[in-house]
C-alpha cells in the first residue's frame, strides 16, 4: 500500500492510470472519481523513448503502436501503484464497438507482463444494460470498499469535471491543454488566430495527442502559423450528423468518428487542408485512410496522409508538413 495518508490518518490506495489510449478521452473524469473516493491517482506521465522500447519489447508482435505504448505506460507504473485502472470499454453508443485489442487490454496487461499490480477491470457495454457506465463506476467504487452514497457522489462530481473538459475542447483547445486548465488552473489563451490558415488534423485521439509518437504534429503546425482543429473540437451531435460514402457504417467507434469528422471538416469553407494521422499496424486505420481518400477525391480540400510508427523521426515528418503547408499556400495564391 502507499505511504500517503488522508486527513483521517488512513493510508491511501494508489490508483495507476496509464497515460495512453483512453487517457486522452476520460482522464479528467477518472481522476476526480478516484480522488473523491480518497485514493491517490498516479499517472505514467508523457511518453518517453524508454516507454516505447519497453512496449515494443513486451507487447504482441502484431500490435499497433498505440497498444505497444500502453504496455510501456503500464510498465512505468509497476512499482508506483497498488492497483491499475484499465476498464474494458466495449460500447458507449449502443451502435459501434471499440477495437478488440482495447477490449483485451486488462487481460493482456494482467497476463502478459510479470509482477504487475492488480487490475481494476470493469466492463462498460451500453448494449447490455441501461446505465452501463454508472454500473461500472459503482462496481469500481465497491471494489475499493466505498459506500454506495460515496460512490454516487464521486461519480456525479466526476461527470461535472468531464463536462468542463468537453467544453474546453469545443472551444478549440486540445486534451492536454484542457486537462491543464481543469486541474492546474492554467489561464486560457487564444488557440485560433484570425487571418491564419486552418488545418484539420484527423485521427484517433491517442495518436494525435501523444506528443512523442505523433512527433508533436499539432504544435509543429502551430509554429508554422497554422490554426489546428481536431475531431475533439467538434460537438458529438455535429459528428453524428455527418454521413460518409463507404456504403455502410464502420464497426469501430473511433474509426467511425474519424470518418464523420473528416466529412465535417471537408464541408467547412474555413478549412484549408486536412491531414490524416494514422498508426502503422492498425487494421481499421488502413480502411479509414482509404475511405477518406475516396470521399475527399470529390472535394477540393488539400489532403495528406501521415502514417507513424515507433521509428517515426522528427526530420521526416517535419519535412512533409512543411512541404504540405507550402503547397496549400501556393494553391491559395493561385500559383
Amino acid at each position: 500500500m502507499g505511504n500517503n495518508q488522508n486527513p483521517g490518518g488512513i493510508e491511501q490506495v494508489r490508483i495507476g492510470i496509464p497515460g495512453a489510449l483512453f487517457y486522452f478521452v476520460y482522464y479528467p473524469m477518472w481522476k476526480v472519481f478516484f480522488e473523491e473516493l480518497e485514493t491517490e491517482v498516479i499517472t505514467s506521465g508523457k511518453t518517453t523513448r524508454e516507454m516505447v522500447d519497453n512496449g515494443v519489447r513486451e507487447a504482441l508482435a502484431d500490435a499497433c503502436v498505440p497498444v505497444k505504448l500502453f504496455f510501456g505506460h503500464a510498465m512505468a507504473l509497476k512499482d508506483k501503484v497498488d492497483q491499475l485502472f484499465i476498464p474494458r470499454i466495449v460500447c458507449l453508443n449502443s451502435k459501434t464497438v471499440y477495437c478488440p485489442k482495447f477490449l483485451g487490454l486488462p487481460d493482456m496487461i494482467r497476463h502478459g507482463l510479470p509482477d504487475m499490480p492488480p487490475v481494476i477491470d470493469v466492463r462498460i457495454d451500453t448494449r447490455d444494460k441501461r446505465l452501463a457506465a454508472l454500473r461500472a463506476f459503482m462496481a469500481t467504487g465497491h471494489m475499493l470498499k466505498k459506500s454506495t452514497p460515496a460512490v454516487l457522489g464521486a461519480y456525479a462530481k466526476s461527470r461535472v469535471t468531464q463536462m468542463k473538459f468537453y467544453r474546453l475542447l469545443r472551444s478549440g483547445f486540445q486534451p492536454a491543454e484542457a486537462i491543464d486548465m481543469v486541474f492546474n488552473r492554467i489561464k486560457a489563451k487564444p488557440v485560433i488566430t484570425t487571418g491564419q490558415m486552418t488545418f484539420a488534423v484527423v485521427g484517433y485521439p491517442y495518436i494525435i495527442n501523444d506528443q512523442y509518437i505523433s512527433v508533436d504534429v499539432v504544435n509543429k503546425l502551430r509554429r508554422m502559423g497554422i490554426n489546428v482543429l481536431t475531431p475533439d473540437n467538434i460537438s458529438p451531435l455535429s459528428v453524428a450528423m455527418q454521413h460518409y460514402d463507404s456504403g455502410k457504417r464502420m464497426f469501430w467507434t473511433f474509426s467511425d468518428k474519424v470518418l464523420r469528422a473528416t466529412r465535417y471538416f471537408a464541408d467547412r469553407k474555413n478549412i484549408d487542408g486536412i491531414i490524416h494521422l494514422s498508426a502503422f499496424g492498425c487494421g481499421p486505420d488502413s480502411i479509414v485512410d482509404r475511405f477518406i481518400h475516396m470521399d475527399n477525391s470529390r472535394r477540393s480540400v488539400p489532403f495528406m496522409s501521415l502514417t507513424i510508427d515507433e521509428h517515426s523521426g522528427e526530420a521526416g515528418i517535419g519535412t512533409r508538413l512543411e512541404a504540405f503547408v507550402d503547397m496549400v499556400k501556393r494553391k491559395k495564391r493561385g500559383e
